[in-house]
């Protein structure tokens, strides 16, 4: 997930014993103006980091040394050494992993097939979390429909009995939002088709791709609905079946489809987030956290999805500990354990820091690639909005706009908002992203380094000067932000 990739729903956890009091009525008054020696220090690291980073080499190790990472598997055991022993080599204090119970699924074998009105084989693959099909598949003929909404119209005898093909299109866009217009369907799409009587779906991949390559992504449940087998089509092979469609209502025939899925689930384990901190020099107890996730798909490398995100954290956290003065607050890097099925990761890093969550004053998460960064989004107490209004001036070189104070700050920030921890969010440049998101694409070959170096940049110049400068950003308003 992610900034932009609506994730499985988690509940926000119910954090007790925060003085989640009102704004101060003084904060208003504190002075938002950006000191002198700050702006120096700031400029000085843009101008570094502009000049080239670490970050694709920290991207690189975590592709090439452990690869594919779906949670709670052996790979994710890897990453958690890997997480370990890099953040330990760099010199970051207090690393440490942080426990928690992981999902373990496993994709198994899978097939498709059209199997009339003319016969085609496909690429397709299971959505993660699906049931697998019976060992001979199932064989049934396929009712498409456009999108959620059309479904919810549909009558159920028309249903009964098929595989329901939701054929709903991504649009490309620089933030991302065609994902969130036509993730749904990968969610919700097979409880709602199993109350119905379907007995398996097929989505069109969520991606704005034409490659032959499907993309996956979690799906989810309901409880007490029959769990039905769910794949993604590869978009190409989408526009096949949507075609084989439209021939078979002229002609008056139905298509008849083969669906094959050897996934199956497997007892939970234990997996952990990986934690470490630059730790502040006079307000060590007030945190900015920087939180990425380790895990990732099994289909590619996880190079943008999340390698890119944790190179990037890391790197900012790296320079700012070789400052000859270590910023005033705690700088704390968060790796978090499977974001992409279920956030159990960031659930379980709210539940033990809860006696702290009131001295985190900002965090972020980075998770939408290598794409250049060109928003500063937040959410914080509005009283406060002109200092990070001045932090954005800041970010002008970089050709980082303002945005909004609606901004959630990242899918792992979600078990943060009952706590109302303020947040920030760089929006980065997503146009190219979901051709590659989900899919065997996601590899190290999509980075350009010096787009990891120019987001380097932007996070260096709000974590510094939130880790640095005297006020801080209240509590964030009620309800959460947005991802």
């Amino acid at each position: 997930m992610k900034r932009i990739a609506f994730p499985l729903a988690a509940p926000l956890l119910l954090i007790s014993g925060l003085a989640l009091l009102a704004p101060d009525a003084t904060r208003a008054a504190e002075p938002a103006a950006i000191p002198e020696p700050v702006k120096a220090t700031i400029a000085t690291l843009q101008k570094d980091a502009l000049a080239g980073t670490r970050a694709f080499e920290h991207v690189r190790s975590l592709t090439v040394e452990v690869g594919p990472r779906l949670a709670g598997t052996p790979r994710y055991a890897r990453a958690v050494e890997w997480g370990l022993k890099t953040l330990k080599d760099l010199g970051f204090a207090n690393v440490h992993p942080e426990a928690t119970t992981l999902p373990h699924w496993e994709r198994g074998a899978e097939s498709g097939e059209i199997l009339s009105p003319f016969q085609q084989t496909v690429h397709l693959c299971a959505l993660g979390g699906s049931v697998g099909t019976p060992g001979n598949g199932i064989e049934a003929d396929v009712l498409l429909v456009p999108s959620l909404k059309d479904f919810e119209a549909v009558d159920a005898a028309q249903v009964k009995g098929k595989i329901v093909f939701f054929n709903t299109r991504m649009q490309r866009t620089r933030d991302g939002q065609g994902y969130g217009a036509a993730v749904g369907m990968r969610g919700a799409g097979p409880s709602l088709a199993a109350k119905k009587g379907a007995v398996a779906i097929l989505i069109r991949s969520v991606g704005t791709d034409k490659n032959r390559l499907p993309h996956t992504g979690g799906t989810r449940y309901e409880e007490g609905v029959e769990r039905i087998p769910a794949a993604a089509l590869s978009v190409p092979d989408a526009d096949l079946l949507e075609a084989q469609v439209a021939a078979a209502q002229k002609a008056g025939t139905p298509v008849r489809f083969r669906l094959q899925l050897g996934a199956q689930h497997l007892p939970d384990v234990e997996g952990a987030s990986v934690v470490g901190e630059v730790v502040g020099r006079e307000k060590p107890e007030e945190i900015v956290l920087l939180g990425c996730h380790l895990d990732s798909w099994d289909l590619g490398t996880g190079a943008i999805d999340d390698g890119a995100g944790c190179a990037i954290v890391i790197e900012t956290a790296r320079l700012l500990a070789q400052l000859p003065q270590k910023p005033r607050r705690t700088v704390r890097v968060v790796l978090f354990a499977n974001e992409e099925f279920g956030l159990s990761g960031a659930r379980a890093y709210a539940e033990a820091h809860k006696a702290e969550l009131d001295k985190h004053i900002l965090a972020g998460e980075a998770d939408l690639g290598s794409g250049r960064p060109y928003s500063l989004g937040s959410h914080v107490d509005p009283a406060t909005l002109a200092r990070m209004d001045a932090i954005a001036k800041l970010l002008i070189p970089l050709g980082v706009e303002r945005g909004g104070n609606e901004s959630g700050g990242g899918a792992d920030l979600i078990p943060l908002g009952t706590a109302r921890v303020p947040a920030f969010a760089l929006s980065q440049d997503a146009s190219q992203y979901f051709d590659y998101h989900h899919t065997a694409n996601d590899t190290l070959d999509k980075i350009d380094p010096k787009d990891l170096d120019a987001n380097v940049a932007a996070w260096l110049t709000v974590v510094y000067a939130a880790a640095e400068l005297p006020g801080d950003f209240g509590r964030a308003p009620e309800g959460g932000g947005r991802e």
